[in-house]
């Protein structure tokens, strides 16, 4: 709990991330803290140690974003909720420069002459396109893809499956997106069925930290919104995967640790390429040098 508008941010993205769901947020009048919420279908893992490991790291996000942080974590049973139309209020179409036009089903929203559509109904997946984090993938995969070119993708800790949908769309080939979350799997194959792209999309239910540290899949761009230790901690699974012209999307990094990814990237051969802070985020794009 805090009255600092960049930690209750920071708090949120870091939950979603973290739990692969959507967080809400709003702060009381009276007493002025803020409570962020992240609805799970199932009880996680709340051993003493999972939730010492959940707090530590989220009152390390939010000390690093606002100098104080004494957060208090709680797990509650609740009622079911219609969160469909809860969406409704949030989600709004969104405009990627000229290529994209993402939007939810109840949208009208026509595109504008040579942009794709996708269509995206998040329901409890975390990535409707309009978080820093998420836009920043987003312009890459646009800026990036070049027609008649063949291009591969991996999008890792899918979500929604907002980057792979849009990936297929830009015509990327083949398109690999993995999430642990089975969750987040299904909502993922679900969104990508209604955008009719199911059969160039190679979705599965995966533990990052459980694949091989050798790969001989190659990828053109790999998109890696995560936690910056969990980016670091498993860099070189990515490295195994990036080709050798190959672009890796980091995003999901506070600002006060893009250094240290920056720094850690560089050691292992790749060069920042592009780069955009917004908030309290930055993301970056790393090629070979």
């Amino acid at each position: 709990m805090t009255t600092s508008a960049a930690a209750e941010e920071a708090a949120a993205t870091w939950l979603g991330l973290a739990f692969g769901r959507p967080p809400s947020s709003y702060t009381s009048v009276e007493t002025g803290q803020t409570v962020v919420s992240v609805y799970l279908q199932r009880k996680p893992d709340w051993s003493a140690a999972a939730q010492k490991e959940l707090a530590d790291g989220l009152r390390g996000v939010v000390r690093r974003t606002s100098g104080f942080g004494q957060p208090r974590i709680s797990l509650a049973r609740i009622g079911p909720q219609d969160w469909a139309n809860a969406w409704r209020q949030h989600f709004k179409p969104l405009a990627v420069g000229s290529k994209l036009l993402l939007k939810p089903s109840w949208s009208r929203q026509r595109p504008r002459r040579g942009q794709v559509i996708v269509v995206l109904d998040p329901g409890l997946s975390f990535g409707t396109g309009h978080h820093p984090t998420t836009a920043f993938c987003l312009r890459q995969l646009a800026a990036r893809r070049r027609p008649g070119q063949a291009q591969s993708c991996l999008d890792v800790g899918t979500g929604s499956g907002i980057l792979a949908i849009a990936a297929a769309k830009l015509g990327y080939r083949p398109v690999d997106a993995l999430d642990f979350d089975p969750e987040a799997v299904r909502v993922a194959r679900a969104n990508a069925g209604r955008n009719r792209v199911s059969g160039r999309i190679h979705f599965w239910q995966q533990d990052l930290t459980k694949l091989p540290y050798r790969s001989r899949r190659k990828y053109s761009l790999i998109c890696a919104n995560l936690l910056a230790d969990l980016l670091l901690a498993e860099r070189q699974r990515f490295l195994a995967r990036l080709g050798a012209d190959g672009v890796l999307v980091a995003a999901g990094v506070l600002t006060s640790e893009f250094s240290r990814v920056q720094d850690t990237c560089e050691r292992s051969g790749l060069r920042l390429v592009a780069s955009r802070a917004q908030n309290e985020w930055h993301s970056g794009a790393f090629s070979w040098r």
